[in-house]
């Protein structure tokens, strides 16, 4: 058995964990990183990268007309070479490189300062816990013998599915819908809930009613029960009877925490349901350790897991006091239109503030830009407190992109006079975030006796 000290020891080399391992190496620290599947993690292999290029590709082919089933084939293709693009910069050979001793197995406590990962144990100063999230598979009757996918599978389907069924009306099963109905798939949606729960029902709306018009049929409610049927032919039941069928199946309906291998109780970390137990400095019940990203149960987003990472380097490296605070996260589903949200939403900021709540909006219909490249069909609006935007939803075309203005604006406690003293340039589907500012002041400016009674006066007196 091989033994190791060091300063840092991260375990996972996804998102978050390869954050604090190039910046802690790159300050000075000695760094152990343990990754015992792939370097980048779900994100860049299953996640995000994955999606986001099957669905540029579903773009295109949607933009030339129907598409072939050599179309879906060519698009899976694609996905792949976006991730081996991408992988060197995650690479074992990258970190060695920066410093990083890096081993390749999966690691669990022995104590509560020291982990064995295959033949070596590793005693550190601090540990990162980083090991992400896996698709949760629900507990639905019949489903261990029929065929599926989670989307750790779904991006090495060679042949296109002639109709796929997907349970789980959130941000993946609708992204996947939608990619797999523009590649030439019938798709039905299957969701217990309303789809997109979690977001603004305005702009959800707008989002599902864009995906309906498409031919994606979403049923809603319908909490699926009962799975039978063999490859190619498989029948999904719900609670209320209703029978869905199709030829493949993928399953959408969550993320579970990674820690089933740590053995934490050992090392003396509490857990909750939703994964690590962390304070707000992402410290756990062991305070020698941290928990960052989806395994510490909250935001399962990749640019939560490498804002955590920021949040630990600083306390773990500098001892400096650090916390971290989601109120500034974004977040976006990136259909066409993509959806985006940042802070609160329109009816928790309501429940919050009450009346003192303000809420204003502006149309995609009424930007320029939007107009010429018919891209009309959206909204933005923002919740604003005492001058201050407290939240802000976007559904339209580059919402995701829009978002960022007030991610800003809310990271740094904002007037909305300064977002008002932007100058967007013309014509720009960013004009959106300024002429949303508009809205808030125009009454104040066109619509004030007093205003206008000042303006009089000073007229007067001018030569």
């Amino acid at each position: 058995m091989k033994h190791i000290k060091t300063d840092l020891l991260v375990i996972g080399g996804g998102s978050g964990g390869l954050s604090v391992a190039a910046g802690a190496s790159q300050m000075g620290a000695s760094v152990v990183l343990l990754e015992g599947h792939k370097m980048g993690g779900d994100c860049l292999n299953y996640g995000c990268v994955p999606s986001k290029a099957l669905l540029s590709e579903a773009k295109a082919a949607h933009a030339k007309g129907k598409p072939t089933a050599k179309a879906y084939s060519a698009a899976q293709d694609h996905v792949q070479a976006v991730i081996q693009t991408i992988a060197p910069h995650d690479s074992v050979e990258r970190f060695e490189g920066l410093g990083v001793r890096v081993i390749e197995a999966y690691g669990t406590f022995i104590s509560p300062d020291i982990v064995r990962a295959g033949d070596t144990e590793i005693k550190a100063r601090r540990i990162i816990i980083a090991t992400g999230s896996s698709p949760l598979v629900p507990p639905i009757s019949g489903l261990e013998s029929v065929p599926y996918d989670t989307n750790e599978t779904i991006f090495q389907q060679a042949k296109r599915p002639d109709h796929l069924l997907i349970i789980g009306g959130g941000p993946i099963g609708l992204e996947m819908a939608q990619a797999h109905r523009r590649l030439g798939s019938d798709v039905t949606v299957i969701e217990a809930a309303a789809a997109l729960g979690k977001d603004d029902p305005e702009a959800a709306s707008v989002l599902l009613e864009s995906l309906r018009a498409e031919g994606i049929i979403i049923a809603e409610n319908a909490l699926a029960c009962d799975i039978r049927g063999t490859a190619g032919a498989i029948e999904i039941e719900v609670k209320d009877g209703r029978i869905f069928k199709g030829t493949h199946l993928l399953v959408a309906v969550g993320r579970k925490a990674n820690i089933d291998t740590l053995n934490l109780d050992v090392a003396g970390i509490e857990t909750t349901r939703t994964g690590i137990k962390v304070d707000a400095a992402l410290k756990t019940s062991n305070r020698r350790v941290y928990a960052i990203g989806d395994v510490a149960g909250g935001l399962q987003f990749t640019h939560v897991a490498g804002y955590h990472a920021g949040v630990v380097i600083r306390s773990a490296l500098f001892g400096l006091p650090a916390k971290a605070k989601h109120s500034h996260i974004p977040w976006a589903t990136y259909t066409a239109p993509e959806l985006a949200q940042v802070g609160l939403t329109e009816a928790q900021a309501r429940k919050a503030h009450g009346n003192k709540l303000e809420v204003v909006r502006f149309d995609y219909a009424g930007n320029d830009r939007a107009i010429a490249e018919r891209q009309t069909k959206g909204f933005a609006k923002v919740m604003i407190l005492k001058g201050r935007p407290i939240g802000a939803t976007i559904v339209g075309h580059q919402a995701g992109e829009l978002i960022n203005t007030w991610a800003l604006a809310l990271a740094n406690n904002m007037k909305m006079s300064q977002i008002a003293a932007m100058v967007a340039p013309y014509p720009t589907i960013g004009e959106i975030n300024k002429r949303v500012a508009g809205a808030y002041f125009s009454p104040r400016l066109f619509e004030s006796n007093m205003v206008k009674r000042v303006v009089g006066a000073i007229q007067r007196f001018l030569p």
